[in-house]
């Protein structure tokens, strides 16, 4: 390939373990890079990711970057941040007087969103996540807003005082403030900040001082007041590195401006007020991936599922609708910011496993080794056992080909620790306890999995499934056994399925508010709805303009979408549907003898349809009315897309060149003699029985006894039993 290649975008995601490079040329071809995270200057790891991906095409980044026009990041820092509680916690809450333990007891959802489908339906457990921030420092005042922003009880102006004297005198770095009812009247909020600002002056102190209000103005105490404080705990620390990050490539040549995936699917730069819509930045690629994935093949219903090294993340595409729920749930704790509809739990491959003396039983979590694989990388200085070291040791794992050999794993050392601190405490074979700590793990996947399809209403057998990241092929035998999908796809470049979804993202900013509408069964009101709407999406178009403005963005190349959130009257979950147009038409209904919109006509029957072909086994409820809850408008730039490789379709026996030999793996309580294969080297309409292990440096796919793949002509896998 010529060093003058004109590259067009570049997306990467950075995940506990690897980083991945997805690159675009002009023609919409693409290649994959992967490197080990560099978790202390993320953007080492990430150059010699994209270094790994242009040595295809024989260019370098100083070569060919100056035609990037997207520059999109993605990245699992800040959501392990939470799950493994590494956090900062050094953080002051003030609330209301009374409600200090409301981080602490959080809503009873809080209790059981994580359970499986079992635990959920029988309530037969329930658990509070661990606080984030001490009982300690957090501090109430007096003083009440009502739901409807009046007054109730004056604000004190002397408690507040007290306490923000008292979290100086504690050295917090910062000072998050949520008080009920403050997205209606945020007067309270203003007080404490401008007392607080008075305080740090005399006491020669500055520290950010964070109202909820300005932060996320929205309904819902115990989520607002979590999404406040994850934003310092787990989403603030990682500003500096990806400012570092943004300058870093800047600095290579790369003209485009970076931007970070967002929860919602959008984009946002590193500067931007708040980051908390990027906590879950990677698994969203992720799901946008996924999407891109689901419209290509015509494939209905689609779940996700994405094995990284510390979380194990999954997603609905149903019916070929992405939902997107305003309150999420993340490490336990439930938040509303507007979100793909995406659920993570803390289970991958670099989850360490333990011996609990007290239980008799071996557990896992919720620390993860990250990129420093586990004991069978010795240079790492991990002494605990990781689901890797057990992969390793069961022969899933080439030890000389981790990352294309570029990290040596011992084998030998994986097995002695894991006999001694696993196998000889539980009095078993070495091997079956390694099966084991795979089983435990998998199931918990498994549940996950089968848990949030059933929770609507669907069945496995409805579905389709999508397995990537790079423990994806590695685990996906394992937690998709029994569960009977329709199918299972593993794409070639799994590791690096994040990336390539944040390639297939556009640039988009996406401004909501809620309006809480309510049309009636007789129509009625239909006037007023139109008008509030109207002047609703005009606000949020206007707002938008004005952030691609900032960007140095021509808002003449922006498509404005604007959507609804409904429900019918009376009911707890709203569903978005998008409008046909960006204002409502009215029209005088002599038989009605009222003002009435076809188009707003049309968005409720859309309503009516859409929730009927979601939940089959619910009922539609017309008769009650619809409840606008929010209106949504979203601005996108498009970008240049990826388009998937495709390739003639070969004889299915494999050509002797793609063979590798022949390697013991224990499967079942049995060793069997898998047959090796390199991946790069298999061609579309080869079919692979097992047992095999296909190998390739970023990622080894797993085919048990009893099970094959076949390669399709867009070099996916396609798994299924025998």
């Amino acid at each position: 390939m010529s060093k003058t290649k004109s590259l067009i975008a570049m997306a990467f995601d950075t995940g506990g373990t690897m980083s991945d490079a997805f690159i675009i040329d002009e023609q919409g071809f693409f290649v994959v890079g992967k490197a080990q995270t560099t978790p202390e200057n993320e953007s080492e790891g990430i150059l010699n990711s994209i270094s790994d991906a242009l040595e295809q095409w024989n260019t370098k980044i100083e070569e060919s970057g100056h035609s990037i026009e997207a520059l999109v990041y993605s990245g699992t820092a800040m959501v392990n941040r939470l799950l493994e509680r590494q956090g900062n916690s050094n953080i002051g809450v003030i609330v209301n007087a009374g409600f200090e333990d409301l981080h602490r007891l959080g809503r009873a959802l809080q209790c059981w969103i994580w359970l499986d489908y079992g635990g959920r339906l029988h309530a037969r457990e329930h658990e509070h996540p661990k606080p984030l921030v001490p009982r300690k420092q957090i501090k109430g005042v007096r003083g009440r807003i009502n739901f409807w922003g009046d007054e109730l009880i004056p604000f004190y102006k002397q408690d507040a005082r007290k306490v923000v004297e008292e979290l100086l005198d504690m050295n917090v770095e910062s000072i998050c403030v949520c008080l009920l009812c403050s997205y209606m009247n945020n007067s309270h909020e203003l007080q404490v900040k401008m007392i607080a600002e008075q305080v740090m002056k005399e006491k020669n102190k500055e520290i950010p001082i964070i109202l909820s209000s300005e932060h996320n103005p929205v309904r819902g105490e115990t989520p607002r007041l979590n999404a406040l404080i994850i934003e310092q705990y787990a989403a603030e620390p990682s500003r500096k590195q990806l400012i570092g990050i943004a300058e870093r490539l800047k600095k290579k040549g790369i003209p485009a401006p970076l931007r970070i995936l967002t929860t919602y699917g959008g984009t946002i730069s590193p500067y931007h007020k708040t980051l908390i819509p990027t906590m879950v930045s990677g698994p969203i690629g992720g799901f946008i991936g996924t999407k891109f994935i689901a419209e290509r093949y015509g494939i209905k219903n689609l779940v996700s599922s994405d094995v990284g090294g510390t979380s194990f993340d999954v997603g609905l595409v149903m019916e070929r609708y992405v939902p997107t729920k305003w309150e999420s749930s993340i490490g336990r704790f439930i938040l509303n910011i507007p979100m793909l509809a995406l659920d993570s739990i803390g289970a991958g491959t670099g989850m360490y496993v333990r011996y609990n003396d007290i239980s008799g039983r071996m557990e896992f979590g919720p620390e993860s080794a990250g990129y420093k694989i586990g004991v069978c990388n010795e240079q790492s200085g991990v002494e605990t056992i990781t689901m890797t070291d057990c992969s390793l040791i069961l022969g899933y794992l080439n030890p000389e080909y981790f990352l294309g050999g570029k990290i040596l794993l011992n084998k030998d050392r994986a097995y002695k620790f894991i006999k001694e601190q696993l196998a000889e405490p539980l009095n078993a074979d070495p091997y079956d306890t390694a099966r084991g700590a795979l089983d435990l793990i998998e199931i918990n996947m498994k549940n996950h999995l089968n848990g949030m399809i059933q929770g609507l209403g669907y069945r496995p057998e409805n579905y389709t499934l999508i397995s990537f990241g790079g423990g994806g092929p590695l685990h996906v035998a394992g937690y998709s056994r029994e569960l009977n999908f329709q199918d299972i796809l593993i794409p070639e470049w799994a590791p690096a399925f994040s990336a390539f979804g944040c390639a297939c993202a556009d640039h988009s900013y996406r401004h909501e508010k809620s309006v809480d509408l309510v049309i009636p069964p007789d129509g009625s009101m239909i006037a007023f709805v139109s008008s509030i709407l109207n002047s609703t999406w005009t606000e949020l178009k206007n707002n938008i303009i004005k952030e691609f403005e900032a960007e140095g963005r021509d808002p003449n190349e922006m498509i404005f979408k604007p959507s609804l959130r409904i429900q019918y009257f009376g009911m707890f979950d709203d569903l978005e549907v998008q409008s046909p147009v960006a204002e409502l038409t009215l029209d005088y209904s002599p038989d009605l003898q009222r003002y009435d919109s076809k188009e707003l006509g049309e968005i409720m029957l859309n309503y009516d349809e859409l929730f009927e072909e979601i939940f089959r086994r619910g009922t539609k409820s017309p008769e009650l009315g619809y409840h606008i809850t929010k209106a949504i408008g979203t601005g996108i730039v498009p970008v240049p897309k990826p388009k998937l490789p495709e390739h003639e379709l070969s004889r299915e026996k494999p050509e002797d060149k793609s063979s590798k030999g022949i390697r013991d793996m224990y499967w079942a309580k049995k060793w069997h003699e898998a047959l090796i294969w390199e991946m790069g080297q298999l061609d579309a309409g080869n079919i692979i029985g097992g047992p095999a292990i296909i190998e390739a440096p970023a990622t080894t796919l797993i085919v048990p006894p009893g099970f094959q793949v076949k390669l399709d002509k867009h070099r996916i896998f396609h798994m299924e039993v025998k």
